[in-house]
């Protein structure tokens, strides 16, 4: 009977040893391979929006790429990589209701007043066109292009959707603005695949690679992915590639009989501009710091930040009228916008110094 017992023991032991080092081994495995791949979302618009407090948005980084807006009354944060997986967001501000749109593949962000004659518009993803995501208005079925916010089918087919003032900049940069902002909160199954969306959104900065095929007008003056601040005044249209405004920072141009100002600070890649005249005066502009927070105006010195605000001098108080520039890349500006001139460096007219100290 001893004899069967130390057996019985024996065989236990050697059993539970046996099961712990095949555990042993299952976990050893686990903890080196990485975790599934996560399956795709719904590609759907956001129609009813939820917001979180700066404090809870720990699904955002420093340097995460979003589009904000902002009124007297209220802030808002749309984290580029949650409008990635969906293409619009249909939302409402103070003044009325917008349409927060992103193109992944042109690695283009608009924002849009979501009126045509009073009558407020609500957005689904439609198709492509030329690369770039076309939306159609549930309540007429006509076809808007994104780019551009032109109808190109249905009822309202040549009309233009009214851009609505917004700014393509980081989380830091934004916070650091509006610190009570609201920041858009992503639907369940979506936030799990923000961070590697953003990597992906971050890393088309170097503006490597071709075009989609059929996507391009041909116009080689810039890289197809260079991304590029378009802007569109009195029937004008310019680009100004990131690359030229990083060293350039502070560009003074004309653009549809406008004297415009451009700024462009590298550490956020956040573009700017404005009407460069207050009370019929044209100003100047230079850059006072290498990240083009503070600048001058060269007719009277006074001092102004990036955003177009003058903070003291003669114009203490004073802000500039505010243009809205729209980032994307170039083959996708190019392609609706053929008649484009394009900013270079070794062109512009300001001075050679690309900031005064």
């Amino acid at each position: 009977m001893k004899a069967l017992l130390r057996h019985l023991v024996s065989s236990t032991v050697a059993g539970i040893a046996a099961a712990s080092l095949v555990l042993a081994a299952v976990h050893s495995q686990q903890a080196v391979q990485s975790p599934p791949p996560l399956g795709p979302m719904p590609y759907v618009a956001i129609d009813h929006p939820e917001f979180v407090a700066p404090s809870e948005a720990d699904f955002l980084l420093d340097d995460d790429i979003l589009l904000g807006v902002a009124t007297a009354s209220a802030a808002k944060a749309y984290p580029a990589a949650d409008l990635f997986q969906h293409g619009s967001v249909d939302d409402q501000m103070p003044d009325g209701p917008i349409e927060v749109t992103w193109c992944s593949t042109c690695n283009t962000g608009v924002v849009f007043r979501a009126q045509i004659d009073g009558r407020t518009l609500h957005f689904d993803y439609d198709s492509m066109v030329g690369a770039n995501e076309v939306h159609r208005d549930r309540e007429t079925g006509s076809r808007w292009q994104q780019s551009t916010g032109e109808a190109i089918s249905g009822p309202f087919k040549g009309r233009r959707l009214e851009l609505y003032p917004f700014v393509r900049t980081t989380w830091k940069e934004w916070r650091r603005r509006y610190p009570g902002t609201l920041v858009l909160k992503p639907l369940p199954g979506y936030a799990a695949r923000m961070a590697g969306v953003s990597r992906r959104i971050k890393q088309m900065k170097a503006g490597g690679g071709p075009a989609p095929q059929g996507a391009f007008g041909g116009d080689d003056r810039l890289p197809p992915r260079e991304i590029v601040a378009g802007l569109a005044v009195g029937g004008e249209t310019m680009a100004f590639p990131f690359s030229a405004l990083r060293t350039a920072l502070v560009v003074n141009e004309r653009l549809g009989g406008v004297p415009i100002l451009v700024v462009h600070q590298p550490s956020s890649d956040t573009t700017t501009a404005f009407e460069a005249r207050v009370n019929g005066r044209h100003l100047r502009f230079r850059s006072m710091d290498p990240d083009a927070n503070a600048l001058t105006d060269v007719q009277t010195h006074s001092t102004w930040n990036a955003y177009g605000l003058c903070l003291s001098g003669s114009f203490k108080g004073t802000q500039l009228k505010p243009l809205i520039p729209v980032a994307e890349f170039w083959f996708a500006w190019s392609e609706f916008h053929a008649a484009t001139r394009v900013f270079t460096v070794a062109g512009r007219r300001a001075s050679k110094q690309d900031h005064v100290r």
